[in-house]
């Protein structure tokens, strides 16, 4: 069966999540709990923490399992 990458976003970042490619390492949860969270639907949580804070944590995914995409502002 295949799965989708599930997407989250808060407007001015969204993250990617691809189940089939995770390593379960469980770095996320671990050390940014208030974004990544167990047993809790949805399990990511953008407004949890600064959108700097959570870019840091998805690139430490082993597996590349969390991806990033950071919205540029429109300028007036």
């Amino acid at each position: 069966m295949d799965q989708n990458a599930n997407v989250f976003s808060n407007g001015a970042l969204t993250v990617t999540y691809e189940p089939k490619c995770c390593a379960n390492a469980g770095l996320c949860a671990k050390q940014l709990s208030n974004v990544f969270r167990h047993s809790v639907i949805p399990w990511i949580n953008l407004e949890g923490a600064e959108t700097q804070e959570i870019v840091k944590q998805v690139q430490k995914c082993p597996s590349g399992a969390l991806k990033f995409f950071i919205h540029k502002k429109e300028v007036a």
